[in-house]
């Protein structure tokens, strides 16, 4: 049997199992069943990825025919090149590292089954929408990542906001895909072909061609890759579609790290990168993607540098990489996208899974206002903190001033070389957002450590710790207080500066004391940290050098060398500039948090207008609320009320149900119980039938 069909299919067996056996085997079982396969397949898949390293060639493996409807043909198969080895390591390892840290994560939820076999669902999904050899068949792995994203999302429905974030999610990601299917219709339409191996060699030959849409007529390749790219806008949250993705931390933290850290919102990414060449062709769509990403990597930094809740920080933070990749591809370096994807999923699953440790350790409380002085309480969780921070940030050292090889962590490698193909493509407004972001990007990182694990304790005015401390019976059922969202992320309510800083800190809780997290939970952290300290300078070459870069992808993707090229003999000061400006953002976290820790109170309290705004998430959600949400139940009221109740029911089943009533209620005065009355009945029958005779 071909590993690649184990890879894809042990994780959906492990969850069948898991599912279906639920609580019969108790928890142990299906557990140990969805990890085991899970750890197979990462074992399987890296074997893969390294052969590619050496050049292997793409390799499809057929599976079945799924349908056939006239020329519309599509075959079930999986293809295997070096784009699909790299989303392979990247799905498979982080997902079976998810796992064995919800064994720790989870120990105390009742329904461990069904959260398993729910992980194990997701990444099946991912593996069929990473493998797919043509358009139908990623669109169903894709809309399965949807489902499973929903289900983990709001695993526990016994929550409201856990609920109403799976909803959310849910459906703005609906509108993603509506363009993502006429997407493909359209290419359809246009190529006769779901194939991708068919449409990505035909696509350089409809450069200039036109086709009708919305009532004009426009170019063919800027429509199609346009409604591909609105579904790729859903699934990886980028600006005006990236709504869902900070309320999806209502999910459980494991969750977080697998599916909106590492995996779901690389999909846009991935898809992108696996129809450049259709991208290539139209440079209207090659500018909306660098745009928007460039967009909604500003708009998410922004956003993130005044978020409490540690694990919302993180959101907006994976939100705004996702940018980085996006604008990326817009330039057309879609090797440096790939590879800012690739460590990213290191470093972005080692900070969320850090970020469950610390909640695990303060008794679930999420708001960093609580927080303080955590590193003496939990190294080993400080430490994975710090390499995943170091990694984000860019830490390193770079190729100037006699230094014949840049060394540094992997964001240092994958985030710098995004930012200087920017330069080297001629794109410098993309180039200069790439630059500040990396300045905000290390002032709200930095802004975690030092509030987390730096500092006074603060524990004194956490509910959550004086619960732990106060309660003889210790933790709560997860699904009631467990990644609750904090009171001060409610719209509208922005905190005073003293209440968010620690310019006046409290002694920590008398009787608590931190706990390092289990085993389960610190080996992910430990193995991720690995990841995120080498994978930058192990594999750089095979992703953006121009000629191991050119061997490493082999066509699986649009590769620049000339653009690769270009990148490393940018000047010296743009190689510098992302250094500088991480720089400037450690010192000004360093300065505000640690140095003078009044005096970013002091600056929420003089900026207030604008504090509040970018708390409040540049108010897309009250925006969306007054012009989607509230016309649609206005609408949905019209037509229950309205239509439904006040026409349909009413003169319908309704109104048929009263005629017959009132006819039963006056037949039953004619049942008086009198043999008069009975005659006199008889009597009027027989004269209008015999009248009825007459006249007929």
């Amino acid at each position: 049997m071909s590993p690649i069909l184990l890879i894809v299919f042990l994780p959906l067996a492990a969850a069948v199992i898991a599912g279906l056996s639920n609580k019969a085997f108790g928890s142990v079982l299906p557990k140990a069943l969805t990890t085991g396969a899970l750890f197979v397949s990462c074992a399987l898949s890296w074997p893969i990825f390294i052969q590619y390293l050496h050049g292997a060639e793409q390799t499809v493996v057929p599976v079945l025919n799924w349908m056939t409807s006239g020329t519309l043909q599509v075959e079930w198969a999986l293809r295997v090149d070096s784009l699909t080895a790299v989303m392979l390591v990247v799905i498979t390892s982080v997902s079976a590292l998810v796992h064995l840290y919800s064994w720790g994560y989870m120990s105390e939820d009742p329904d461990q089954p069904r959260f398993f076999a729910y992980l194990s669902l997701f990444t099946f999904a991912m593996l069929m929408l990473v493998t797919a050899d043509n358009l139908v068949q990623m669109f169903f792995g894709w809309e399965g990542v949807g489902l499973a994203s929903y289900l983990l999302i709001g695993f526990w429905f016994r929550k409201p906001s856990a609920n109403a974030a799976a909803i959310k999610a849910f459906v703005v990601n609906r509108v993603g895909d509506l363009g993502f299917m006429l997407g493909i219709f359209g290419t359809y339409l246009v190529f006769g072909t779901v194939s991708i191996n068919e449409i990505l060699a035909a696509a350089p030959n409809m450069h200039g061609s036109t086709i009708g849409f919305l009532w004009f007529r426009a170019d063919t390749m800027t429509v199609l890759c346009l409604l591909l790219f609105l579904g790729a806008m859903g699934k990886s949250a980028q600006l005006g579609l990236h709504t869902w993705l900070p309320d999806a931390m209502e999910g459980p933290t494991p969750v977080s790290a697998l599916i909106h850290a590492a995996t779901m919102v690389t999909a846009g990414v991935f898809m992108v990168c696996r129809l450049s060449p259709m991208f290539e062709t139209s440079p209207v769509a090659m500018g909306v993607v660098t745009f928007v990403g460039a967009a909604t990597c500003l708009f998410a930094a922004t956003v993130g540098l005044v978020q409490t809740d540690i694990k919302r920080v993180i959101a907006y933070s994976t939100c705004s990489q996702l940018g980085y990749m996006f604008f990326a591809a817009g330039v057309g370096a879609y090797g440096a996208a790939m590879f800012h994807l690739f460590t990213h999923a290191f470093f972005k699953a080692l900070l969320f899974l850090g970020a469950g440790s610390v909640i695990h350790a303060m008794h679930h409380e999420q708001d960093m206002r609580f927080y303080g002085g955590l590193r003496k309480h939990i190294p080993l969780t400080f430490w994975t903190m710090m390499f995943g921070t170091l990694a984000i940030t860019g830490v390193g050292i770079p190729a100037v001033f006699g230094n014949p090889t840049a060394f540094g962590f992997a964001g240092f490698h994958s985030k710098d070389a995004i930012i200087e193909a920017a330069w080297a493509a001629g794109v410098p407004s993309a180039f200069w957002v790439g630059v500040f972001v990396a300045l905000l990007t290390s002032f709200y990182s930095w802004r975690v450590v030092f509030l987390t694990f730096y500092g006074t304790p603060r524990w004194a005015g956490s509910e959550h710790i004086q619960h732990a401390v106060h309660d003889a019976h210790g933790h709560h059922d997860h699904g009631e207080v467990h990644d609750n969202a904090p009171a001060q992320e409610d719209a509208g309510h922005a905190p005073t500066a003293h209440e968010i800083l620690h310019d006046q800190p409290h002694e920590g809780t008398a009787g608590y004391h931190p706990h390092e997290s289990p085993w389960a939970m610190l080996v992910p952290l430990i193995l991720l940290s690995i990841g995120a300290i080498a994978a930058g300078f192990v594999f750089h070459g095979f992703f953006i050098e121009a000629e191991e870069g050119a061997h490493f992808w082999n066509g699986a993707i649009a590769f620049d060398a000339h653009l690769m090229h270009a990148m490393h003999g940018v000047p010296l000061w743009v190689k510098l500039s992302a250094t500088i400006a991480m720089l400037l953002g450690f010192g000004g976290a360093w300065y505000a948090y640690i140095k003078r820790p009044s005096f970013a109170g002091a600056v929420a309290d003089n900026f207030r207008v604008l504090y509040t705004f970018l708390l409040n998430k540049w108010y897309f959600d009250e925006l969306y609320n007054f012009l989607f949400v509230r016309p649609a139940f206005a609408i949905g009221r019209l037509f229950w009320k309205a239509g439904d109740e006040g026409t349909i029911d009413r003169f319908g089943p309704n109104g048929i149900a009263r005629l017959v009533q009132l006819g039963s209620v006056g037949t039953a005065r004619l049942q008086s119980g009198y043999l008069y009355t009975y005659a006199f009945i008889m009597l009027i029958g027989l004269t209008a039938a015999l009248t009825w005779v007459i006249a007929g």
